[in-house]
């Protein structure tokens, strides 16, 4: 199976194209915005209730019982995917080719989820800032490193890893950082834990959204 050959920085600005999109900015404008107060409610009115022989409890319904259940499911949270551990230590510095088998059978994930499993990467493979460099000699990845990392690994799409890094420079914009991914990561005293917290931040802001 061909696995895409985008590097972090080509990753970087298709994520920042599809922000710029105003698509983009319908979706992510006002999301954390509450509906207004609601006011007091009505005072309840009382009538007496009608008398009704007994009968089956079924007929105190106004649809079909089955019709109640399938409304039910339906707004139930959708499962979350089946975890699968990454591979060790070793399957950090394999090239990503040796990961394809991964893919097979895989559907595609929300952006949060896809953040999430990046996340994950960084946590356990570890964190650089090593400028145009997907991966250090360790295996460690950078943030835009850790996305397509991800998808290789097979958790999402093409789209999704695009989706995810537009969620992460919106994210940045609230921070008030201008730039690109990229050059945030290589930021002087830059930290790991400022590379998790912000992927903790994206995905809380694109799960808020639905996404």
């Amino acid at each position: 199976m061909a696995i895409p050959v985008l590097t972090p920085d080509q990753l970087d600005a298709r994520a920042s194209q599809l922000h710029d999109t105003q698509a983009w900015q319908s979706i992510v404008s006002g999301w954390e915005l509450t509906a207004p107060e609601p006011g007091p409610p009505p005072a309840p009115t009382y009538a007496p209730a009608p008398v009704r022989q007994p009968s089956d409890w079924r007929s105190l319904l106004s649809v079909p019982v089955d019709r109640l259940i399938d409304d039910a499911l339906r707004t139930l949270p959708a499962a979350p995917p089946p975890e699968r551990p990454l591979p060790g230590r070793l399957g950090a510095v394999l090239p990503d080719r040796v990961h394809a088998w991964r893919r097979v059978g895989q559907g595609d994930l929300r952006p949060s989820v896809h953040i999430g499993y990046a996340r994950q990467i960084l946590a356990e493979w570890g964190w650089q800032n090593t400028p145009y460099r997907l991966r250090n000699a360790r295996g460690a990845r950078c943030v835009c490193g850790a996305l397509l990392t991800a998808h290789r690994l097979g958790y999402g799409s093409p789209t999704t890893v695009n989706r995810a890094g537009a969620w992460l420079i919106t994210e940045l914009r609230s921070q008030g950082w201008p730039g690109l991914i990229g050059p945030w990561n290589r930021a002087p005293g830059r930290t790991a834990a400022d590379a998790l917290a912000l992927l903790d931040a994206a995905a809380r802001r694109a799960a808020a959204a639905g996404h």
